[in-house]
């Protein structure tokens, strides 16, 4: 009796275009989404706006990033499209991680449940940040290390307004968190556009 060991194989052209102007512009939305509330307070938090911007947060920055990621791994793992850029797979780690993290931020606020509980969530991602920033730096891409510059911030600060419930005088760790929502939202729009218009019309912007 004889063992014959058969493998399959799918393998499809490589792709110049990765969807990571997706997961920005997921991610990106959903910063400004919620640094708008954070820092101006407006509109102001009640029952309707916390469902609004629950539904926001899990399909957009959620979804968006999650589709990106999946699709992202999917790519370099098993057809072989995204071959050419090994610091694709630190992006696929991120646009995966962030956009489950993302599914529960917003379940968390569409429900009301108790943010206190995300406490180690921020030191997770905060951690998540920092490689992203060494890896990025690493391998020349100036702006996505910015990028994970402005989420190591959004990690800082929102561990510190997480404890605002409990501790009143951090308080203003929750405007700050709406500060840097904002601000690396902004810059998420900005590599939107430069993703945009270097892969259709060859423009040479930084991303």
């Amino acid at each position: 009796m004889s063992l014959v060991q058969t493998s399959l194989q799918l393998t499809l052209p490589q792709s110049p275009f990765p969807p990571l102007a997706v997961g920005f512009m997921g991610l990106g939305t959903g910063y400004l989404v919620y640094g708008t509330q954070e820092l101006f307070g407006y509109p102001p938090r009640d029952e309707r706006v916390d469902l609004a911007m629950g539904i926001w947060g899990v399909w957009m920055p959620g979804f968006m990033q999650f589709l990106t990621g999946t699709y992202l791994f999917l790519g370099l793992t098993l057809f072989g499209t995204f071959t050419a850029s090994p610091p694709l797979y630190m992006a696929a780690l991120a646009f995966t991680a962030f956009g489950v993290h993302w599914f529960a931020m917003g379940w968390i606020r569409l429900r009301r449940a108790d943010a206190r509980a995300n406490i180690g969530m921020t030191v997770a991602f905060l951690a998540l940040s920092v490689l992203g920033i060494i890896v990025f730096f690493k391998a020349g891409d100036n702006p996505v290390g910015g990028l994970f510059i402005g989420l190591a911030c959004v990690y800082v600060t929102e561990f510190f307004a997480t404890l605002a419930p409990d501790v009143p005088r951090l308080r203003p760790a929750e405007r700050a968190l709406g500060f840097f929502h904002l601000g690396t939202g902004l810059w998420l729009i900005y590599l939107v556009f430069a993703v945009a218009l270097d892969f259709i019309l060859k423009y040479t912007l930084p991303v």
